[in-house]
């Protein structure tokens, strides 16, 4: 068993042996407890309470300022804001280019699943690299321990794993934010695809009516959109008929 599952399978009878424990007392004394009230707090005791609090700094040792820091770490994987101030913003930009250039959107509701398919593997792209700098901070700050071990490599795989337990929290929230990025990417792909795949089959429904117009009528349309549309029947077009309409006009050929 590796050093993780022998932690957390004593965790685990530990939280077992604590929820007997309370069982126990309950049926030593089994009067139901009695409703808490909260006693009313005066004015006096408010201000003053207020006052301390104004009085806190927060964690005052290295250790503790290094596990607040950490507690709240932003990663830039969630929320409104995709570009960190660390972020090439040229690059962004490229980047955002690229994924329109390859689903080429139409309307605004493809736009902007195109733009958060583009902004998720963005978010994506930065997990590996935090992941290797908590171990990179884990390197620098546990330089100095396991120092009786003669082997290098040993005592780097030790460090490694100490890192891995000092901060298995913030390794683990990367973890299910990938996951949770990687679903969201299934589902919205998923739906863009079914919104392209809708709007070329209307248009190529919308092409087969203006096929039919023209013969049906005697219309001629000069579009090459029509003619390569009746040699292919049934290809995907990138004009809609109301378009080559409203654009080109009709030609009564009678």
């Amino acid at each position: 068993m590796t050093p993780r599952s022998i932690r957390r399978a004593a965790e685990r009878k530990a939280r077992k042996l604590a929820r007997k424990a309370v069982r126990d007392q309950q049926q030593l004394s089994p009067e139901p407890p009695q409703a808490e009230t909260t006693p009313e707090i005066s004015a006096a005791r408010l201000d003053a309470n207020r006052s301390n609090a104004l009085l806190s700094t927060g964690p005052r040792t290295e250790e503790g300022r290094r596990t607040s820091s950490l507690n709240a770490l932003r990663t830039g994987l969630t929320g409104i804001t995709v570009l960190l101030p660390t972020d090439d913003a040229a690059e962004y930009q490229r980047h955002i280019a690229a994924y329109e250039k390859e689903f080429q959107p139409v309307g605004l509701e493809e736009s902007e699943l195109v733009q958060s398919l583009a902004d998720i593997a963005w978010r994506l792209r930065r997990i590996p690299a935090l992941e290797m700098a908590i171990y990179a901070r884990g390197r620098v700050e546990f330089a100095d321990q396991f120092e009786d071990q003669k082997d290098p490599g040993v005592r780097r795989s030790l460090i490694e794993l100490h890192t891995h337990l000092a901060y298995e929290k913030q390794l683990r929230n990367l973890h299910l934010q990938e996951a949770r990025l990687v679903r969201r990417r299934e589902k919205e792909t998923a739906e863009l695809r079914r919104l392209q795949e809708g709007r070329k089959e209307r248009e190529c429904q919308a092409q087969e009516r203006v096929v039919r117009v023209r013969q049906e009528n005697g219309f001629e349309f000069s579009t090459p959109e029509v003619e390569s549309h009746i040699e292919s029947r049934g290809a995907d077009s990138q004009a809609a008929a109301s378009r080559l309409i409203g654009t080109h006009g009709l030609t009564n050929a009678a």
